[in-house]
């Protein structure tokens, strides 16, 4: 499963979808709007995309971790528009028989994330100021 969204992510349904009896291991990251940045105060945070080739680079994400990694299932959603403080920006979960090649799909999928897809961050901070993240 692979989305870009505008909406706030509803993660529940993703699990209930990833869940199975011939796993032994469900592996979620939610990476979420933090209220700060190299000491400056975070007020919100917006994402933008280049959608068509960010979807493209999650499906080979996607590919290359079912046939890297031993896993029954990947989710990757990740939130795009303004993502107000606390709330999630990028959902990542694996289901897998074992925990361990859950836990190594999830971090290799987000590493690949941050290296490839082009989806930027956009920090507004309380003093009216912003930036972009590289």
């Amino acid at each position: 499963m692979i989305r870009l969204t505008h909406s706030p992510i509803q993660w529940e349904e993703i699990l209930a979808k990833l869940r199975s009896p011939r796993c032994g291991a469900v592996v979620t990251f939610f990476g979420t709007s933090r209220n700060h940045h190299e000491g400056r105060a975070v007020r919100t945070l917006f994402y933008e995309a280049y959608e068509e080739m960010a979807k493209k680079k999650l499906e080979a994400i996607y590919r290359e971790c079912l046939n890297q990694f031993e896993i029954e299932n990947l989710a990757i959603v990740h939130r795009l528009g303004e993502v107000p403080i606390g709330e999630i920006s990028l959902f990542v979960a694996a289901s897998a028989p074992h925990r361990q090649a859950a836990f190594e799909a999830v971090m290799h999928t987000i590493d690949r994330i941050k290296e490839d897809v082009p989806i930027w961050k956009k920090e507004f901070f309380t003093s009216g100021e912003s930036q972009w993240v590289e």
